[in-house]
């Protein structure tokens, strides 16, 4: 072998040792992480548990959401005019230490770049300096928050900033009964929420906050049951939802959730695509207020600064307020199953050009297809939408099989997925997807059976990786595969009339043991024998017991 072919050798097995150390080095990071996420979920919930004493859980999520918020926008700002004054050569400068009176000077550029304005002496850091040795606490956070919120008023970002700390009641008696104990226990959430490891801000992306938020919401919505389930939809499924829109996309303009809730399903695409990649932006209405007020608050949390969403609060079936934004190329959206609304009993929607194509409305007790008819008129040509559904929208009939006429003649209908019982927070029923476009290269429908695609956590089931990945494969694919997925032509499911469970057509797989009856009728016989032997013995015993007594 020459030296060359040695030294060669000696190389490749270094190049080797190196790769293998680098890849060693980027598993122990993902494990670091993964502790130190798991870390910081534990230190938020013991926050939530054991700061909150007589305030209810779910009303005392304000405070804990609220002030995770509070921090948020303050190492966020800070961070935003430290760099600046860092990029003109200040590099000692800290926005934490200077005095009101010089950072006025700054207000105008920043608020029209962030889109509101803290003075240092407000910020959240500097609060929880002073928070033990201010008797006036509770005034000083009320005072900090209306100038947060009036820091905007006048300019672009005025919308997204109204209201925003309106939850956070920090005189509400259910704090406690005086002054003192109420800001006694301000101090403990202002501590608790400023002792949390979220990283430094100019260090990292600061996924960590918004982590951190939506951690808080899955939690508190599985403790609220249904209060919860109608404001967030489980992340798995809420990234299942955002993969499908985007099949075959890189970029997408806008996206949208006609019932948008806390936002999980809209900020899903910054984690899909990438913030970046949702040019124009994310659409949502919520007809809560303090969801509304949480939604906002989620994307900022989330590092979607205000020009870059457009969250309305109103009723999305009776007051839609994204007329001059549809329409979108992806929607996604988990709406309330089955609500009450105000259907044939308001002469002006028959006429409402969302609602008219199908010329019949979504029954007044069962507002499901209502929203179905409102995301497909608001859908792009181009686009997709991927909603989730209460089950009888499938099947039932009436008013609603008129629609899914209205649908599959039109051929708006993709696919259909049957979900997985209990996914979702509030109820263990089965679910399922419809998925809607406008283009379609077929004539036909695909129908999924992921049922069985779950595994248990906690005491929910859950979607995962591979579970979504082989509904995406079946999606993508779009042909049969036995007791999973079956493509069936329109003109066969209106023969049935226009009934479209996925159990209709997936044949599910039989799992029951073949049993030879042959075989079995013999053992019977040979059971029946020896129960006739044991009874004859047993007669026998009994017999001899009788003779013994007389």
């Amino acid at each position: 072998m020459a030296w060359t072919d040695v030294i060669g050798s000696i190389n490749n097995v270094g190049n080797h040792s190196k790769k293998h150390t680098q890849t060693k080095s980027t598993i122990q990071n993902i494990m670091t992480k993964e502790q130190e996420r798991d870390e910081l979920h534990r230190a938020i919930w013991q926050i939530a548990n054991d700061l909150r004493g007589s305030v209810d859980g779910w009303d005392f999520k304000s405070y804990v959401l609220g002030l995770l918020f509070y921090r948020f926008i303050s190492e966020n700002l800070t961070s935003y005019i430290n760099k600046e004054e860092q990029r003109t050569g200040n590099g000692n400068f800290d926005y934490t230490k200077i005095s009101d009176n010089d950072a006025e000077f700054g207000r105008a550029d920043t608020v029209k770049e962030k889109g509101f304005y803290i003075l240092p002496s407000g910020l959240f850091e500097n609060v929880k300096r002073n928070a033990k040795n201010d008797a006036n606490l509770n005034e000083t956070l009320s005072n900090v928050f209306k100038n947060i919120e009036n820091s905007a008023k006048g300019t672009d970002s005025e919308d997204d900033l109204k209201g925003l700390f309106d939850d956070i009641d920090v005189n509400s008696n259910k704090l406690g009964t005086t002054v003192q104990k109420r800001n006694e226990l301000l101090v403990k959430i202002i501590e608790a929420i400023g002792g949390l490891k979220l990283g430094d801000y100019q260090d990292n992306s600061n996924d960590t906050f918004g982590d951190a938020y939506e951690f808080l919401m899955t939690m508190y919505a599985s403790n609220a049951g249904k209060s919860g389930g109608e404001f967030f939809t489980p992340q798995e499924v809420s990234e299942l939802l955002a993969q499908i829109t985007v099949v075959g996309k890189k970029q997408v303009n806008k996206v949208y959730d006609p019932a948008c809730g806390s936002g999980s399903l809209l900020l899903k695409f910054a984690k899909v695509l990438g913030k970046e990649n949702v040019r124009q932006g994310f659409y949502g209405q919520e007809t809560s207020l303090t969801i509304y007020n949480l939604c906002r608050i989620n994307m900022f949390l989330h590092d979607i600064n205000y020009e870059k969403f457009d969250i309305a609060h109103g009723d999305t079936l009776l007051q839609p307020k994204h007329w001059d934004d549809e329409p979108f190329d992806c929607i996604v959206s988990n709406p309330p199953y089955s609500i009450k609304w105000d259907g044939d009993s308001n002469p002006l929607l028959i006429n409402d050009p969302r609602f008219s194509p199908a010329g019949v409305l979504a029954p007044k007790s069962k507002a499901d297809l209502a929203f179905t008819m409102h995301m497909l008129s608001w859908l792009s040509t181009s686009g997709t939408a991927a909603i989730v559904e209460f089950p009888g929208v499938l099947y039932r009939g009436g008013a609603e099989q008129k629609i899914r006429k209205y649908l599959i003649d039109n051929n708006y209908i993709d696919t259909v997925i049957q979900l997985p019982p209990d996914l979702f927070f509030g109820t263990s029923i089965a679910t399922c997807i419809i998925v809607l476009k406008k283009s379609k290269k077929d004539n036909a429908t695909l129908f999924i059976d992921a049922s069985a695609e779950f595994v248990r956590g906690g005491n929910k089931n859950k979607l995962t990786e591979a579970n979504r990945e082989k509904i995406l494969n079946a999606f993508v694919g779009r042909k049969d595969d036995v007791h999973f997925a079956k493509l069936v032509l329109n003109s066969d499911i209106a023969e049935n009339e226009y009934n479209i469970a996925v159990s209709s057509y997936v044949e599910q797989e039989n799992t029951t043991e073949e049993v030879d009856i042959l075989k079995l009728n013999a053992h019977i016989a040979e059971i029946v024998i020896r129960q006739n032997k044991l009874r004859t013995a047993i007669d026998a015993i009994v017999a001899d017991l009788e003779g013994d007594t007389i």
